[in-house]
């Protein structure tokens, strides 16, 4: 192999690495930059810092030293660099210089939301452990049969509140690593009496009524029918938990399209526009107070996103301060043709 056909393919190697790779000869002249580089460090005003901060490395590891920074971009969004120079060959001054290049943005964006987890988990956990300690010590000693029936009624809400944190946090880790089992056809009225299950009676106890609308078709879709049943009873829970008494939660769901759709309106307080695009984050709040009256866990609205997510679906919200917001729930329609397998689902365009 000649010496110009060696060159071009250690350059196609190097064009290949995730990294960012800059090499400059012993005057400082960049002979090599690797199509990773090129991506990282062009003629924007974001990059051009980073340009200069490579040339700043490399010149360093001209001097003999090795460097190392982060740099923290902003234009046209935030994103982490971090760089490292090396300098090449064993003489004095060197050969010439390298620097890697790594974008670490999602990776540092992913060490932020596990922190943030950590803490508001630690945070929702301290509320009904702490509750239970003090209803225990509250408890010990006292004689007045009233206040024991009420004290250990408390003690075991508090209680069932906690396991439905551990039920939900150990549902989404699932539904996050794709651990949802098999998909098959689902009718999309089976899931909603199903996930209705439940919901009648502590919805009469708070004076709020439910008003279903089943759909005109049978409407099918390829599913986990454990985890759509789960997602359509979260939206409902959260609508009575934000509704007024006397509101009414409506449930109801049709065809747009190729998409099968389901709808979940309330009555209620409705959503502030600067939390809308929040709340389907985990532990999000949008009234806190409201929150730990509600009893909610703050982990519905994520699972229901994961799971519209994992079914190629999406979840959106519409929502007027003191009027109501409507959850929209939309997934892929199952068309079942007549000579045919079914068409339709995750895997279908």
């Amino acid at each position: 192999m000649e010496a110009g056909e060696l060159v071009q393919l250690l350059r196609q190697a190097v064009d290949l690495a995730n990294q960012g790779i800059v090499v400059c000869d012993s005057e400082g002249k960049v002979v090599l930059r690797n199509a990773r580089a090129r991506e990282m460090v062009n003629a924007r005003e974001g990059d051009a810092l980073a340009d200069r901060a490579v040339e700043a490395a490399l010149e360093r590891a001209l001097a003999g030293s090795q460097h190392e920074e982060t740099l923290d971009l902003y234009s046209p969004t935030r994103h982490t660099l971090e760089i490292r120079s090396y300098p090449l060959g064993d003489t004095r001054p060197p050969l010439g210089a390298v620097a890697l290049v790594d974008d670490v943005s999602e990776l540092r964006r992913l060490e932020a939301v596990r922190r943030d987890f950590v803490a508001n988990l630690s945070h929702e956990l301290k509320t009904p452990l702490g509750a239970l300690s003090l209803l225990a010590e509250t408890l010990e000693g006292e004689d007045d049969p009233e206040v024991v029936a009420r004290l250990t009624g408390r003690l075991g809400a508090e209680a069932r509140r906690l396991s439905r944190m551990v039920d939900d946090l150990l549902d989404l880790s699932r539904i996050e690593a794709g651990a949802t089992g098999t998909l098959v056809p689902v009718s999309l009225a089976a899931v909603m009496d199903e996930a209705l299950e439940g919901f009648h009676e502590p919805a009469a106890a708070r004076g709020i009524k439910l008003h279903v609308s089943p759909p005109a078709e049978d409407l099918s879709v390829l599913a986990s029918r454990r985890d759509l049943v789960s997602a359509v009873a979260n939206l409902i829970d959260n609508a009575i938990s934000y509704s007024e008494p006397g509101g009414t939660v409506y449930l109801s769901a049709g065809r747009l399209g190729e998409r099968a759709c389901l709808w979940v309106r309330d009555e209620g307080i409705g959503i502030p526009k600067r939390d809308q695009e929040r709340i389907f984050e985990r532990f999000y709040r949008v009234d806190r107070a409201r929150s730990r009256w509600t009893g909610g866990t703050g982990l519905g609205l994520a699972i229901v996103r994961h799971v519209a997510a994992y079914h190629g679906g999406d979840v959106s919200v519409q929502s007027v301060e003191g009027e109501g917001s409507t959850f929209t729930l939309s997934l892929k329609l199952l068309v079942f043709e007549e000579d045919g397998p079914p068409r339709g689902g995750c895997g279908d365009d």
